[in-house]
């Protein structure tokens, strides 16, 4: 276990450290005692008896460091400047909250003095933090990220995806592991072979500390060396803080059934605020006996700390009287910032220019709006398998490497759920990346990254944070991939707020909605069709984009609307080419997007035709096609002559057999005859 160099410190560091001590403290008891008076509303979890760790890492970070915190949240908040009334004021539900009351005791945002966000998962802001270093690392930044996190999370993949991401490409962090010894009630000498934490660091190249989590000053040298290194471009490292928790794991729950009260009682012994008063009523802490006996005299000492105690218990006092005085939040904003309020939908149709112009394909209309946005923001970067020097699975980067550089054409090792995760926090940290999946199949194990973490960063800051975060990959069944190389997610995501979900048909819109989306501040999925992906159309060389939830309508008719999404679009075409020989007017509407979904335009069309049949390859239960009957039926109701008829792919995984693929889609001659039969209805 390491041990710290006590002399190198100043006393008003040591004076400041027991006051962040003793603030984080006396907070924590005081929201305790909320939680018994019962104006806590959900969870909460106190770090009482691990005070020392919080204090000393964030001791070493200035404002623009940042740091990825967990449900046990409360001391870090407020040991890197958050207001204690902002943080009661949170835990208690009101407006004047640090997350304005959306996220409680374990959601507290405060990116303005680098809080980027405490997580009631466990493990993402391991991940988090490799974003936030590898921003610092695309800017040229000297800037620090900090991962706090449990003993419980290093038996998660997201600690070695993390330490995995940070040791090879070098990243700012550091990972601060709060070895509590118990995960929920779950020891860690049960959950994990290896007893301790600091150790593993050189499976990943990284250096490694074991220290006393309880000795303030051992953490905060220790984190001193790390940060120093770290600023000077030595990569990262990993400090295994041991601590204890004495309070239990979450407010009102039970303590004494996987644990004894002996244990608690002598952890309470071992109390670090306690420890350091007493280091300094003992002069261990002084530099030299003149000092010891010039300004460290045991009575004037004893006076310094009773008077740091009565201004942290008066300061507590103001606080909490500020935060309780406070309102709850307005009704009317539960649904603020889902999204960004920003120019992203509001863009005028103008800015989309006609579809003339060179042809293109599918893949090379999206990389042209790759490159130019690239060359225009320094800040864009790709992450994926096979998309630096080889240019992409489907030539999605090709020759961006050479123009860009390795650090913003990155290659990953396979790790989905750590480079989604390095994604969101990089896109917290004032970078735009750009995930390339592949096949979004892959994207299931990255799930969690997503719908926990990326979807919910812009509500649970009020805002504050923005997520410009790209997600893309190769979706549809075809070329006999079968099961795990061939989904269609979108109606999955598309039920998920704060994630747009775009699925274009053709070159031109593909480029205008990469463009877009390469602009926007949301969250974008981004799915390309396989049997799309070699198609050509004419591409305006210019820069041009596409705002999302404006449907386009393919083509004119006046008999039946046909609302089909992605490859679908071209089965409806020719569906509608050869029912023209029969006199059907066939009007086809392709979404474009599905999240935002363009109902307007939709109806407008349903209104002219009194009919509709929506094509969707996904299946069918609640599926996009669902949803668009379901919205046509409640505010189209009247203008329809007969039911709605939805044509979906089979409900079934996607098979290998050519054969058996061929049925699973709906073909051509089925949307033919879905349109003759509801026209004789």
């Amino acid at each position: 276990m390491k041990k710290a160099v006590l002399m190198t410190m100043k006393n008003d560091q040591v004076l400041a450290l027991y006051r962040m001590m003793q603030l984080i403290r006396q907070t924590e008891e005081q929201i305790a005692r909320y939680c018994q008076r019962g104006l806590v509303h959900g969870p909460c979890h106190t770090c009482v008896g691990q005070e020392a760790i919080a204090t000393g890492v964030c001791a070493n970070l200035g404002i623009e460091d940042v740091i990825f915190s967990t449900h046990r949240g409360h001391g870090h908040a407020l040991a890197k400047g958050l207001a204690t009334e902002k943080l009661i004021a949170e835990i208690l539900g009101h407006e004047s909250g640090v997350s304005g009351g959306r996220g409680g005791s374990m959601h507290l945002f405060a990116p303005e003095i680098g809080l980027m966000g405490t997580s009631g998962i466990v493990g993402p802001g391991i991940l988090q933090a490799c974003g936030g270093g590898y921003s610092f690392k695309i800017l040229g930044e000297e800037n620090v990220a900090v991962a706090f996190f449990g003993d419980g999370a290093v038996t998660n993949a997201a600690f070695h995806e993390g330490l995995n991401m940070a040791g090879i490409w070098n990243l700012p962090v550091i990972f601060v592991c709060e070895n509590n010894k118990f995960a929920t009630e779950v020891p860690f000498e049960y959950a994990s072979a290896v007893s301790d934490v600091g150790r593993r660091a050189a499976n990943y190249g990284l250096p490694g500390f074991e220290i006393d989590g309880n000795d303030v000053v051992a953490v905060f040298e220790t984190v001193r060396e790390a940060v120093t290194r770290a600023r000077a471009g030595g990569g990262a490292a990993l400090v295994e803080c041991k601590t204890y928790r004495t309070r239990a794991h979450a407010e009102g729950m039970g303590d004494f059934t996987y644990r004894s009260r002996d244990d608690v009682d002598e952890w309470k012994q071992r109390c670090p605020i306690a420890r350091l008063r007493r280091a300094l009523l003992s002069g261990q802490l002084a530099a030299d006996d003149e000092v010891q006996n010039r300004e460290w005299e045991v009575e004037q000492i004893e006076r310094q700390l009773d008077k740091i105690d009565s201004e942290v218990a008066q300061q507590l006092l103001a606080a909490c009287r500020s935060a309780e005085f406070s309102c709850f939040p307005d009704t009317s904003t539960v649904t603020h910032h889902v999204y960004a309020a920003s120019r992203d939908d509001s863009v005028s149709a103008a800015c989309c220019l006609l579809p003339v112009g060179p042809v293109k394909t599918f893949t090379s209309a999206t990389l042209e709006a790759l490159d130019q946005a690239m060359a225009e923001n320094p800040g864009i970067f790709v992450m994926g398998e096979g998309v630096g020097v080889r240019g992409g699975n489907f030539g999605t980067t090709a020759g961006l490497y050479d123009k860009y550089g390795a650090d913003r054409l990155c290659d990953t090792p396979i790790c989905e759920r750590g480079f989604v995760g390095l994604g969101c926090g990089a896109a917290m940290t004032g970078t735009r990346p750009v995930i390339d999946f592949m096949y979004v199949d892959f994207i299931n194990d990255a799930f969690g990254e997503i719908v926990n973490q990326i979807a919910k960063m812009q509500y649970l800051s009020s805002g504050r944070l923005k997520m410009p975060i790209l997600l893309r990959g190769c979706v549809g069944i075809g070329q006999s991939a079968a099961a795990h190389h061939s989904g269609l997610p979108h109606s999955i995501y598309t039920h998920i707020p704060g994630l747009r979900v775009v699925i274009p048909s053709t070159p031109y819109d593909a480029k205008g909605l990469m463009a877009h989306a390469l602009r926007c501040s949301d969250p974008v999925l981004f799915l390309e069709h396989r049997q799309l992906i070699a198609t050509k159309g004419p591409v305006p060389e210019e820069h041009y984009d596409i705002p999302f939830g404006r449907a386009q309508v393919v083509r004119e008719g006046t008999d039946v609307t046909v609302v089909a999404i992605s490859l679908m679009v071209q089965r409806a075409l020719d569906a509608a080419e050869q029912l023209a020989f029969e006199d059907v007017s066939v009007e086809i509407v392709d979404p474009r997007t599905v999240s935002p979904l363009d109902v307007d335009s939709i109806l407008r069309s349903v209104e002219k035709t009194r009919r509709l049949v929506v094509v969707d390859e996904a299946f069918g239960p609640c599926s996009v096609a669902s949803e668009i009957a379901a919205q046509v039926c409640d505010a189209g109701f009247h203008d329809l002559e007969a039911p709605i008829k939805r044509l979906n792919g089979a409900f079934t995984p996607p098979p290998y057999s050519p054969v058996l693929e061929q049925v699973v889609v709906p073909q051509v001659d089925e949307v033919k005859n879905s349109i003759r039969n509801l026209l004789v209805e």
